[in-house]
């Protein structure tokens, strides 16, 4: 009787050391390069900035939907990890205002991680999950700030999107003159959002429903 021999398709093969780091090499070329010339930057300036043929990119990642999906990855995992240390900061207002202001630095020089979180067809859907995994640890930063008496109690979890579109504006509007001119914005904002300067809102905060339609249209 011939003897059945099993395939090995079964199980998936770690990737190899050297296939590893073209891997890491081309994510972090393409965040690079999304960075600097925004989510519609071309495959091939990818691959000579990283210093790999196309084919090489291609065999990593089967088209530029996926590479991005790997860029936000890393780029949210960033995030969320500051979101992370910011809940260990003993000082609840510190650890929120500190995550707020060190993720708008890092949109503020990322013109491609703008785009996407913005609202930008590419990504969309991996950014849609990211941001699900992001959404507990902000409120928690919120309602940790608030217990403490820090946070005015009428800011909801919602309104930190807010925040980070109006800097967007300022970011956008005054990279060419005033690139750190949004760290202004910031600070007035943050005063306002102190327990001790609270007055009355006309309007409250935005659903979540709202905040899914409107994230589209801020790419248009």
């Amino acid at each position: 009787m011939m003897q059945m021999i099993m395939s090995p398709t079964a199980t998936t093969r770690p990737r190899r050391s050297d296939a590893e780091r073209n891997h890491r090499r081309i994510v972090t070329a393409a965040r690079t390069v999304l960075a600097e010339s925004g989510a519609d930057a071309r495959v091939e300036e990818i691959a000579r900035h990283c210093g790999l043929g196309v084919g090489t990119l291609y065999r990593h990642f089967p088209d530029k939907e996926s590479l991005i999906d790997a860029v936000l990855d890393d780029a949210f995992g960033e995030i969320i990890e500051l979101a992370e240390a910011a809940l260990a900061e003993e000082d609840a207002w510190a650890g929120f205002a500190g995550f707020v202001e060190r993720t708008i630095a890092l949109y503020s020089t990322n013109r491609g991680l703008r785009e996407i979180v913005a609202g930008n067809t590419r990504g969309r859907e991996r950014a849609a999950t990211m941001r699900t995994r992001l959404r507990p640890l902000v409120r928690r930063l919120v309602e940790r700030a608030q217990a403490d008496g820090s946070l005015r109690r009428d800011f909801a979890p919602e309104d930190v999107p807010v925040v980070f579109w109006a800097c967007d504006r300022v970011i956008e509007a005054s990279a060419p003159v005033a690139p750190e001119i949004w760290q202004r914005l910031l600070g007035l904002l943050l005063d306002g959002l102190r327990t001790d300067a609270a007055t009355p809102l006309p309007t409250p905060p935005l659903t979540r429903a709202q905040l899914d339609r409107i994230a589209p249209r801020r790419a248009s």
